[in-house]
This record gives structure tokens, C-alpha cells and sequence, in this order.
């Protein structure tokens, strides 16, 4: 959600019951704005809570002028320090997939875990218990990039490429028809596209390349992943991820007014597929 509008994008996500005290909301407000302008960010997003066992983690992103490019991570205890987090690497995905359960809410924390490794000496192969340590910070960063990567949710149109190539919040966006808010195919994966480069020439007839450049939600897999629900006598549509339970995204139909917010443990639903 845009910081910008942080007081009613909480509002209208407090369906969910992902709500923040008066004393958090104030401090995010001021404090958003400072990391706006000191990093000389175009747009900043609340991007949600991670909940800690000691302490909770507030996230918030910077967006460049193109909005697909790699965005930067911020992270607070106190929702008034920011601390950027490195990009996220393939080798930190692999890395923290072995750890398992709650996040501990500090970032210096160490988890433990033992793997066989082969060590050969001579002709002689054999394997040896080599503790790892993985930081907490590294976990966290991980699972930031993957959350982003499964369900980060942007309503079709609210973002245009233009023939150059950068792509642009679409100033001219006045929200989504209540026909078209209802059907999952009207939302996008807010990330560079990865199915539509398998799509035939032929199932790329019927799209607009300014408008539908990324993948839509409606293939996601597995199928029903996505709960999209009618709120507040149709005036506001929440989609939320089974996946990834804690996001939640809103629009107002017929309004510039949408966004997400995770509010979880940082956790995927492994179990999903067998639950549908």
C-alpha cells in the first residue's frame, strides 16, 4: 500500500483485521516520508509485518521511477529506523528453505542446522555433520522475496509500459468496473513476467502490450489459491492468498484506492494442494 495513503489503505484493509495502533500509524507516516526523501525514492509502500516471537518486523519497499525494476527493502522494529536489506539471491533462497517455524524478531539471531557434507581424504569419500549458521536477516530477506514474488497483486491498468520500454503508474486510472473487479483475470503478479514468454503469438492476439505485460492471477497454481470476496455492499473487492496466508490485497471498484498488506508469520501453506 502507498504511504502516501497509508491512513486509508489500513482502513479499508482492517477487514482482514490487519490493523496497526494509533502510535504505529503516526510514526509510519513521518518516518515513510523521511525514507521517501532521503533515499530519493519515487514511491515508498508499507509493505506489511512479519510477526516475531520477541519483536515484530514493519517492512516497507522503494520504487525507482520504472516500477518493475528490483525494489529495495527496508526493515524497522520501532516503525522509525529503517534499515535497508540486501537483494535477495538464489543461493539465500536455497540457503534458508531448510529453516523451519516462527521468526524470533531479532535480526542477529542464529539458527543451527546440521548437514552431511562428503569429505574425501586420500582415495577415502566419506560424510561428516557440518553445523550452518543462517542469520535471521538472510531468512527474512528471503522470505520478503518470495512473498513478492507469489502474490504481490496489481489490478490491471493501474500501470502502463510505455514504447520505450519503462513502465509507469498510469495517472489516468479511475479503478476497475464492479463487472471486472469480480474476476481474478483483472489482477496482476506485481513482478516481471514469467509466463506470458510462453504464451503463443496467437494467445497474445488479444492482449494490449501497454496494459497486459505482466502474468495474471486467474493460472496461478494451485488452482484456488486465490479467496476473492465482495465487502462493504460491493464497494470494496479483498482478494486473499491461501498460499501465503496474511495477504491481503484491496480495491474500490471505480476508485484510484487498492493496495496489499502481508500481516503473518512468514510462513507458506505447504499443505495448499491437499486442503482444496
Amino acid at each position: 500500500m502507498d504511504a502516501e495513503s497509508l491512513l486509508l489503505s489500513l482502513e479499508l484493509a482492517s477487514g482482514s483485521g490487519q490493523g496497526l495502533s494509533p502510535d504505529r500509524r503516526a510514526s509510519l507516516l513521518t518516518s515513510l516520508m523521511l525514507v521517501k526523501r532521503d533515499y530519493r525514492y519515487d514511491r515508498v509502500l508499507f509493505w506489511g509485518r512479519i510477526l516475531g516471537l520477541v519483536a515484530d518486523y514493519y517492512i516497507a519497499q522503494g520504487l525507482s521511477e520504472d516500477q518493475l525494476s528490483p525494489r529495495k527493502t527496508l526493515y524497522s522494529l520501532n516503525c522509525m529506523e529503517w534499515s535497508l536489506l540486501p537483494p535477495a539471491t538464489e543461493e539465500m533462497v536455497v540457503q534458508t528453505s531448510v529453516v523451519k517455524g516462527r521468526f524470533m524478531g531479532d535480526p542477529s539471531h542464529e539458527y543451527e542446522h546440521t548437514e552431511l557434507q562428503k569429505m574425501s581424504e586420500g582415495e577415502k569419500v566419506f560424510e561428516e555433520e557440518v553445523v550452518v549458521q543462517i542469520k535471521e536477516e538472510t531468512r527474512l530477506v528471503s522470505v520478503i522475496d518470495q512473498i513478492d514474488k507469489a502474490v504481490a497483486v496489481i489490478p490491471r491498468g493501474a500501470l502502463f509500459k510505455t514504447p520505450f520500454g519503462p513502465i509507469h503508474v498510469n495517472r489516468t486510472f479511475e479503478g476497475l468496473s464492479l463487472s471486472e473487479a469480480k474476476k481474478l483475470s483483472s489482477y496482476f503478479h506485481f513482478r516481471e513476467p514469467v509466463e506470458l514468454k510462453n504464451k503463443t503469438l496467437l494467445e497474445k492476439a488479444d492482449l494490449d502490450p501497454s496494459l497486459d505485460f505482466m502474468d495474471p492471477l486467474e493460472h496461478d497454481i494451485p488452482k484456488g489459491s486465490w479467496s476473492i470476496q465482495m465487502e462493504r455492499g460491493n464497494a470494496l473487492v479483498v482478494l486473499r492468498s491461501l498460499l501465503w496466508p496474511g495477504l491481503t490485497f484491496f480495491h474500490a471498484p471505480r476508485t484510484k484506492n487498492y493496495g496489499y498488506i502481508y500481516v503473518g508469520t512468514g510462513e507458506k501453506n505447504i499443505d495448499l494442494p491437499f486442503m482444496l
